[in-house]
């Protein structure tokens, strides 16, 4: 009986080091690849604005216009006009959160951009 456990512990050990080996490999030629969080890296490394810290998480879409606008004219990274560059990165964060985006969330982003559109007087 004891033969009998010690066999199948080692079929179980031999088949968890396969699997970690398997993964292994997949891991190193997974880093060669593009990384998997494209957009994180858009926001940091982009030339696209210098945003304030936290001003989606903001509850008012008037505050979070007036941040991105604050943003945008004060930005030495933007290649394009504030208003433009504003407006992309609220879009962009709207649609980078996808369906995960609570509806209320969502519906606020939406209002922050014809905030936006006020506050650069293009109404």
């Amino acid at each position: 009986m004891a033969h009998v456990r010690k066999t199948t512990q080692s079929r179980k050990t031999a088949a968890r080091r396969s699997t970690s080996a398997k993964r292994g490999t997949e891991r190193k030629s997974a880093k060669r690849a593009a990384p998997k969080r494209w957009s994180q890296r858009v926001t940091k490394q982009s030339d696209a604005l210098d945003l304030k810290r936290g001003v989606f998480r903001l509850t008012s879409p008037k505050r979070i216009a007036t941040s991105l606008k604050r943003s945008a004219e004060h930005s030495s990274r933007r290649k394009t006009g504030a208003y433009r560059s504003a407006l992309s990165m609220l879009t962009f964060y709207i649609n980078r959160a996808g369906k995960t985006l609570p509806k209320t969330q969502r519906t606020r982003r939406e209002k922050a951009k014809l905030e936006l559109k006020r506050a650069f007087g293009r109404e």
